[in-house]
Order: C-alpha cells, then sequence, then structure tokens
C-alpha cells in the first residue's frame, strides 16, 4: 500500500533534505574527483578495493609508502604490504560486492555520500521516537547542513563514513530493544577500524549512567575497551609496527618516553602526567572552543547542555583534544564526524524534554539562523578544495582556478592517461594517484622506485606529474612549493640520465617512460616550462 504523504508531511520533508543533500554533495565530489582534485587517501582506498576483488585483501603499495619502514627507515614501498598495520579496517570487507561490480575511484565517492545519507534518514526515524515530526524534521535538516558532516562527505572516501550511519542505527536498536540488531551494530563499529571502540564506549557509559541499561552498558564498555586494547597492541603489530612507531607517536608522542609506544604506554602515560593531560586537553585553548562552537551550531547549541551529548560524544572529543596535529582540531576533516552521532542523539533526548521551546518563534528562528551560519562557513572554507572553482583556495596571495579551466586541463591529463597500459608501472603526483589506482604497483611522484611480488626492487614503468597545479597552488602553500622542487630535481635527474625519456607535455604535464627515447616536442614543451618555473622559484 503507497505512503499517504498528506499524513506524513515532515517525512517527506526530510526525504526532501536527504535528497538534496545527496544531489548536491554527489555532484560536487564527483566533479571534485573528475577535475583532478580527490588525492592520495582516494587512490589508497581504491587500490585497496581494487586488490580486495583480485584476492589481495587490504594490500596497498600506496599505504606502504606512508609506513614506517618507508617513512623512517628509508625503505623502498612494496606491493605486498598490508594496510591493516595501519588502520585495522574490516568493515571496507562490506562493500567489496559493490565495488566489484563498479570498479572505479568515483564508485567509492558515491558510497561515501549514499552512506552519509542514508545516515541522516536513520537520524529521522530515531528522533521521532521522542519528538514531534518538525523537531525531528529539523534535526534532519540540522544533520545534513552541519559542517562536521559536509565537510567530511565533500572528500576523499574513507572509512569513518560509516560510523553515522552504524551508530544511529545501533540507538535505535537499543530504543527499539532489537538486541540482536544492536549486537550486529555494535560489532561493525568496532569492524570500521582500531579506535571506532571510543565512540562505541561512549554508548555503553550513557547506558550505564541513565540506568536504562546498565548491566548491557557495562557490556558495551568492556566490549570496546578490550577489543581495542587487543587490536593495537596484539593484533595490528603482526603486520607492521605502524601503530606504535608512527600514528602513536605523531598523535599521542608527548605522552611517551621513546620513539615507540603501544596504546598502553600512552594510555600509562597520560595517567602518570596529569598536569600535562590537562594542559593538552584545553589547549591551544581558542581552537578547541572555535571545534566545540562548529560542532555545536547546527544545533543551535543545544548538545552543550545536553548530558547525554556529553556522555556519548565526549570521549571521542576527549580522544580529539587530547591528540596533536593540526588535523585533530579540523572541522572539515574526517575525525570530525566522530562526534556528530552523539551530539546529534543527545539534542534528541534533550528536545524531548523540552518540546516546548520549538513553539517560540524566536526560538525557531535562532535555529535557522544558526543553520545558515553552519551553511556559510562550510562554503567560505571550501572544504577539501571541492568549490574552488566556487570559492578562491586563498585571497592573499591570489589563488583561483575557474570551472572551464579545471576541466580544461583535467582534458589534458586524461589524454595523457590514456597512453599508460592499465597493467603498467606507474609513478604519479597526488591529484593524479586516484585515476591510476586501480592497479598492483602504483606509487607517488617523485619516489620512481618499489617492490614488486618477486620481491625484486624496481623502477616504475611511467612517471605522470602535473606540474602545472603545483604551480598554481604554491604561490599560497608551501607544500606544493616544495614538492615542486622536488618534482623538478626527480625530473631532470632521470632525463638527464635517460633512464626515462619525456614522451608528452601538456599544459605543465609530464609524461615519462622507462628506457624509451624523448620526444623533441615534448622537450621543448618541458624545457619552456622548466625555465618559467625557475623563475617563479626564484
Amino acid at each position: 500500500m503507497l505512503l499517504n504523504w498528506r499524513k506524513y508531511p515532515w517525512l517527506l520533508v526530510a526525504l526532501g533534505s536527504a535528497i538534496a543533500f545527496f544531489v548536491l554533495a554527489l555532484t560536487l565530489t564527483l566533479h571534485r574527483h573528475y577535475t583532478f582534485y580527490s588525492s592520495y587517501d582516494q587512490g589508497i582506498f581504491n587500490q585497496v578495493f581494487w586488490n580486495g576483488i583480485h584476492g589481495r585483501f587490504f594490500q596497498s603499495s600506496l599505504s606502504s609508502q606512508l609506513s614506517t619502514n618507508v617513512v623512517h627507515s628509508n625503505d623502498v614501498p612494496n606491493v605486498y604490504y598490508h594496510r591493516l598495520g595501519q588502520h585495522f579496517t574490516p568493515a571496507l570487507l562490506l562493500w567489496i560486492p559493490l565495488y566489484a561490480l563498479f570498479p572505479s575511484p568515483a564508485t567509492l565517492t558515491v558510497l561515501l555520500v549514499t552512506l552519509v545519507t542514508a545516515a541522516g534518514l536513520v537520524l529521522y526515524v530515531l528522533a521521532r521516537l521522542y519528538v514531534q515530526g518538525p523537531i525531528a524534521a529539523a534535526i534532519a535538516g540540522s544533520f545534513y547542513t552541519a559542517n562536521a558532516v559536509v565537510g567530511p562527505t565533500l572528500c576523499n572516501f574513507h572509512d569513518i563514513c560509516q560510523i553515522p550511519l552504524f551508530l544511529f542505527g545501533l540507538l535505535l536498536a537499543m530504543e527499539k530493544r532489537w538486541w540482536w540488531l544492536f549486537a550486529v551494530l555494535a560489532v561493525l563499529i568496532l569492524a570500521v577500524r582500531e579506535d571506532s571502540g571510543i565512540g562505541l564506549f561512549g554508548v555503553g557509559v550513557y547506558m550505564i549512567l541513565s540506568k536504562r541499561y546498565p548491566r548491557i552498558g557495562l557490556a558495551v564498555c568492556a566490549l570496546s575497551f578490550g577489543y581495542t586494547i587487543l587490536l593495537t597492541n596484539l593484533i595490528m603489530p603482526l603486520f607492521s609496527a605502524d601503530i606504535s612507531e608512527r600514528f602513536m607517536i605523531e598523535r599521542f608522542g608527548q605522552y611517551a618516553d621513546g620513539d615507540s609506544a603501544s596504546t598502553l604506554e600512552i594510555i600509562w602515560g597520560m595517567v602518570k602526567n596529569p598536569w600535562r593531560l590537562l594542559v593538552e586537553l584545553f589547549s591551544p585553548f581558542p581552537e578547541t572552543i572555535k571545534y566545540l562552537l562548529a560542532q555545536w551550531l547546527p544545533l543551535a547549541f543545544v548538545p552543550a547542555v545536553s548530558p547525554a551529548a556529553w556522555a556519548i560524544a565526549g570521549f571521542p572529543l576527549l580522544k580529539l583534544f587530547l591528540g596533536r596535529g593540526e588535523s585533530v582540531l579540523a572541522i572539515n576533516i574526517r575525525y570530525a564526524m566522530t562526534v556528530v552521532p552523539g551530539l546529534f542523539y543527545g539534542a534528541i533526548l534533550w528536545w524531548s524534554q523540552h518540546p516546548e521551546k520549538f513553539k517560540k518563534l524566536s526560538f525557531r528562528r535562532f535555529w535557522v539562523i544558526c543553520i545558515c551560519i553552519s551553511l556559510f562557513f562550510t562554503i567560505t572554507s571550501n572544504p577539501n578544495r571541492t568549490i574552488s572553482f566556487l570559492v578562491p583556495d586563498s585571497f592573499k596571495p591570489w589563488v583561483y582556478v575557474s570551472l572551464p579551466r579545471q576541466w580544461q586541463h583535467a582534458g589534458e591529463i586524461y589524454s595523457l592517461l590514456a597512453k599508460i597500459p592499465p597493467n603498467a608501472s606507474v609513478a604519479a603526483t597526488t591529484y593524479i594517484v586516484p585515476h591510476l589506482s586501480g592497479r598492483r604497483e602504483i606509487i607517488r611522484f617523485p619516489g620512481l622506485q618499489l617492490r614488486n611480488d618477486k620481491r625484486e626492487v624496481v623502477n616504475v614503468e611511467y612517471a605522470i606529474a602535473d606540474l602545472w597545479q603545483l604551480r598554481e597552488y604554491q604561490v599560497a602553500f608551501k607544500t606544493d612549493r616544495q614538492i615542486l622542487k622536488d618534482s623538478i630535481v626527480a625530473i631532470d635527474g632521470v632525463s638527464g640520465n635517460h633512464l626515462y625519456g619525456i614522451t608528452d607535455f601538456k599544459d605543465g604535464v609530464i609524461l615519462l617512460h622507462r628506457g624509451a627515447t624523448d620526444n623533441p616536442d615534448a622537450v621543448a614543451a618541458w624545457l619552456t616550462f622548466r625555465r618559467e618555473i625557475e623563475a617563479i622559484l626564484k
């Protein structure tokens, strides 16, 4: 029987919000990908999926290039490196059948947007258990306009995009007392990645403190904590030393005594240095407050006064606040999405106790203003360079690439990519990597060597570098400037000793082929471009 939409107008509003979000987000992210703005992580996940459908689960030469053996010991990346030593992500196996049907990095983009959109619809159903349709629709609308949701959606594919759907589903199962589904989703949450148990732990704490299901909550806390400790200390080290020698040190090295540390050692370091823990929790203070305000803003700051929000979201927040690095307090980066489920569930419970507030026109207007401000800050921040054709990447100095110029440049890159055989080993600059990552042997340029399945160190057959994009952005971004310099040195070296021939050069994009003869026209175009680059860098 067809649903009578007149009886469910607010469901229609929620569906409309979901459709609008899906269409806009998918359009922008696909545009981002096809104009070569998707970057390295998109390539890593695509290669992981590609290897997965060929029976080589969780292997990636691109991940190997980020491993501690390569970064700290100057080893050569290898094609048989298991990414599970960096991030333990068995939940990705759920989507292998979908990728097998449509093996493309764009498939992962569609999957990302679909998962986040579905999470908003589950959130609406969850909200309707406690509040009337107008409030539930407003909460769903807040979700689709939250900076911590929109920013991490307009980016590369990432494993955390599964968290909102699984956690909202878990909370819905708890409310309905569907304990079989609760158990399944709890396992799936733990399987997302090694630190996702922190969010599940928060749910357990809420179940205990609210006295609703204290025994189950205690079991959830024990499961999530025990699994995370066992996984990070015993299982992940079987694959590589990355968890202790790289990720723990990079994020929580301030609590460690040496160059490596397990999660247990980091926790002990926190316990025996409470003063340092307290300082890290609130520093840098202005950025910490700004981050909290950005998370609360689309919900009109309701989570700030919701005990349930603090109980569930407090633990993911604690992980971010106690860490170091620029990305931990970046609202547009994937980590922000781990905080979202707890905040929104806490807002639902607060509204269930204060429904009269919604009747006040002044409060509804304030909520709308908060949503508009959240959208404004999201758009003007140009999350992950997704809307660079609308918002300049830098105002001073000015860096802007128009929509026609993006597609014109992309066309030139595609013409060069067509000259690289699908099974050839290749090195590519960051934004070209995703488009070539559906293969066994690929690394990031200016790297040129990898270890193949025969355990032999070889030079890749092809190398392609987008120097034009680096030139455009180097004026405002030091990292791009350094990569441009390193790329020029590498090209001069391998072309000068005739290890690689310059076979094509278009619009600042160079194609090199190992052992090939130089194309005179391509060399002439390269030398002209190089003189321009040299003048700019000086």
